[in-house]
């Protein structure tokens, strides 16, 4: 259990401080932010390492970056939110900031259809770019 522990804080450093250079935002205050997240997701490994305690009302955001929206095994999404991500919807920094800034207006514009609606209601007011730092030492 430690050995396994202790290499995934040295492989999340790693991953870290090269995401560093790579992101506009900062990994260590994006996992500071958690709490805003939990009460809805979880961050769960594939092999069943819990890494972030949450709510499974919003998908698993393990490997979540760098993926095609409204496509992780399990969980149900809208249909405006899978249609997004069969048209390209990636979750790149770009999109993923605008997106838990403001998630019904993101699909709106994404998808064209001012009667869109996210099914996530909350809105990350500031550092949404230090989130998507966090979540992207959990993705290839």
């Amino acid at each position: 259990m430690f050995k396994k522990s202790a290499l995934m804080a040295v492989s999340a450093a790693s991953m870290t401080l090269a995401g560093w250079a790579a992101y506009a935002g900062d990994p260590e205050a994006g996992e500071a932010q958690w709490r805003q997240c939990r009460s809805c997701h979880m961050i769960t490994a594939p092999d069943g390492d819990v890494i972030q305690r949450g709510g499974r009302v919003g998908p698993n955001l393990y490997g979540i970056i760098g993926q095609q929206a409204g496509a992780v095994d399990g969980f149900r999404y809208s249909a405006e939110l899978v249609q997004a991500g069969n048209d390209g919807l990636v979750w790149d920094e770009e999109n993923f900031v605008a997106y838990v800034e403001d998630p019904t207006g993101f699909i709106r514009e994404f998808t064209g259809d001012s009667s869109a609606r996210s099914p996530m209601n909350f809105q990350m007011r500031s550092g949404a770019e230090d989130m998507y730092a966090y979540l992207a030492t959990f993705s290839d």
